[in-house]
């Protein structure tokens, strides 16, 4: 329990000053180009009253105040949290030391720690391909897509900021097709871009999309996408090889902000979350809908703990779902996505 506790402060709270981070202020978390992360108050601090150029305090590397951006996946983690603080294994669900773990987070546990403090910054997305057991990171580097074999090592690195047919502008997220495409949303040009393992650009869909977002890949190589903002849910149907779009057909409207997406690779099931909107600072709040692979709403749950919706068969999907959801570097789909199977339990029991 010590242990668990001291590895949330390492990640919550700022090395320099050791404050906790917070959503907004001085304490808000701020990515220095090297790949480390420091509250807002301490770069400011860093670079002194003109706030010009300051050096890591970790590395040394030189960096202006301007080069620094928000830390996405601490806010984000922030936000699941809550302004009540609370701890991360309580946030998923689990409580006592390692071995207290809920039944339906047995299966959950680091499996495998990819990049490190400088190669991968600000990561949004992460998709695995079934074949080869490759992973593809998305993230706010040099290279803005990252290929990783099973063991880790990097393989390949693509998709360089600029407006060139291969560069990526701002990547949201990434995903991987049945037929090994990597499948990317460009958020800096409202884009989706899809590449060969190799970097290599064979497709940019732009279907008049406002933001899209997260996004899923079925077993037959569809794409399901979100568009943040025009609250839609998208399916894309493509022969990527010939690096042609068959059909873009909107399957689901009336969203709030929806961002995160994952495809039950079993039952067809779809799962998005909303990102709800309140007045009051840090109020914000995450909605979780369930839609059959038919479009229907089967469920739903806000604040992660109310399902209005319930029996056997959704017990039965979200069990699939399990296995086969799709777990992003985003601190709130992780979250999400490891709550559902806990729900089953409640479900059984009600």
């Amino acid at each position: 329990m010590a242990a668990e506790n001291e590895e949330e402060l390492g990640l919550l709270e700022c090395r320099v000053c050791f404050e906790r981070y917070g959503h907004g202020g001085q304490r808000r978390p701020r990515n220095l180009p090297c790949g480390h992360v420091l509250c807002r108050g301490c770069v400011e601090a860093l670079g002194g009253p003109e706030r010009r150029r300051l050096e890591c305090p970790f590395c040394r590397r030189a960096c202006s105040s301007a080069e620094t951006t928000d830390c996405l996946p601490l806010l984000q983690l922030l936000e699941v949290l809550g302004p009540a603080g609370t701890s991360i294994p309580s946030a998923l669900g689990r409580s006592g030391g390692r071995g207290a773990a809920r039944p339906g987070a047995a299966g959950l546990g680091l499996r495998l720690s990819l990049g490190g403090w400088g190669s991968l910054v600000n990561p949004t997305g992460v998709a695995a391909c079934r074949r080869s057991g490759r992973l593809a990171v998305a993230h706010d580097g040099k290279k803005r897509i990252h290929v990783f074999g099973p063991g880790g090592s990097c393989l390949q690195q693509f998709g360089e900021r600029g407006d060139a047919g291969n560069d990526i502008k701002y990547p949201l997220d990434v995903t991987v097709t049945s037929d090994g495409h990597v499948v990317v949303t460009d958020g800096g040009d409202c884009s989706v871009k899809a590449f060969d393992f190799e970097g290599r650009g064979v497709l940019a869909v732009r279907e008049g999309f406002c933001l899209p977002w997260g996004l899923d890949a079925t077993p037959d190589s569809e794409v399901i996408l979100t568009d943040a903002e025009a609250g839609a849910l998208y399916r894309l149907t493509a022969d990527f090889k010939a690096g042609k779009l068959r059909k873009c057909q909107m399957i689901q409207s009336q969203l709030i902000s929806p961002r995160g997406v994952a495809v039950s690779q079993t039952s067809g099931a779809i799962v998005v979350i909303e990102h709800l909107k309140a007045q009051g600072p840090n109020s914000s709040s995450t909605r979780v809908k369930i839609f059959s692979a038919e479009m229907d709403l089967v469920g739903q749950m806000d604040s992660f703990g109310f399902l209005p919706e319930k029996g056997y068969w959704l017990d039965r999907m979200i069990g699939e779902m399990e296995a086969s959801v799709k777990v992003c570097l985003n601190s709130a789909r992780i979250i999400a996505m490891e709550e559902l199977p806990l729900m089953s339990e409640l479900c059984a029991v009600n």
